[in-house]
């Protein structure tokens, strides 16, 4: 999948799967969990045991229906292991403006995390495709609203804390996107085998964030 189709398949859904810690004998099951689900946009978080090579594997099995890429992109060498690895796109949880450049110097999407207006606009002005926000579980969707009053321009994504009953109001209120880890890649399940939980609780968010973005 090109970086246009990968692009506008996240923002017809407007949701990242976060996807740590889960074992390599469940991640193809969870990636078809997420996809059955309608969440065809998953990050393998570099801090998950073979990540890179789950990154690759997955990029075979489902590179043609899923925008997949590396997230806990800390520096810059992480960031050239998980496009070596077949990343299609790039998450940090800090602003590194060097990763930042890397990735748009080889026109990869790149959704550094920023919490301050100062970081934020200096992560957009480096070449971010959209900032993440974090940690938005912490600073909530107030905090959000604030920064969208002024930074409109800016495409802003909350990741921590977006849950079903609140998927809505941060899509309403002008964010970019969401990025949502354990609640719904809930490694217990996982390691039951438990898949259609996964699938389940991705449709259902898929839902919610259809009814109440509108």
């Amino acid at each position: 999948m090109n970086k246009e189709q990968g692009l506008a398949l996240l923002e017809s859904v407007r949701v990242i799967a976060i996807v740590r810690g889960v074992e390599e004998k469940h991640i193809a099951g969870v990636a078809q969990a997420l996809l059955d689900g309608g969440v065809p946009v998953m990050e393998v978080t570099l801090n998950t045991e073979g990540a890179l090579g789950m990154i690759g594997r997955l990029q075979e099995a489902f590179g043609d229906r899923m925008f997949i890429g590396a997230g806990t992109v800390l520096d810059a060498e992480d960031a050239r292991q998980a496009l070596d690895a077949g990343a299609s796109y790039l998450v940090t949880p800090n602003m590194d403006e060097e990763v930042i450049r890397l990735a748009a110097g080889r026109d990869v999407p790149i959704f550094p995390g920023a919490m301050t207006p100062t970081e934020i606009v200096k992560a957009w002005k480096a070449g971010a495709t959209a900032v993440k926000v974090f940690p938005s579980a912490s600073l909530g969707i107030a905090y959000m609203k604030e920064l969208l009053a002024p930074l409109n321009r800016i495409p802003l994504m909350a990741v921590g804390g977006v849950t079903e009953d609140n998927i809505g109001e941060y899509l309403r209120i002008g964010c970019y996107g969401v990025g949502i880890g354990g609640s719904l890649v809930n490694l217990k399940e996982i390691a039951a085998g438990n898949y259609d939980w996964v699938r389940d609780k991705a449709a259902r968010l898929i839902e919610r964030s259809r009814q109440q973005s509108v």
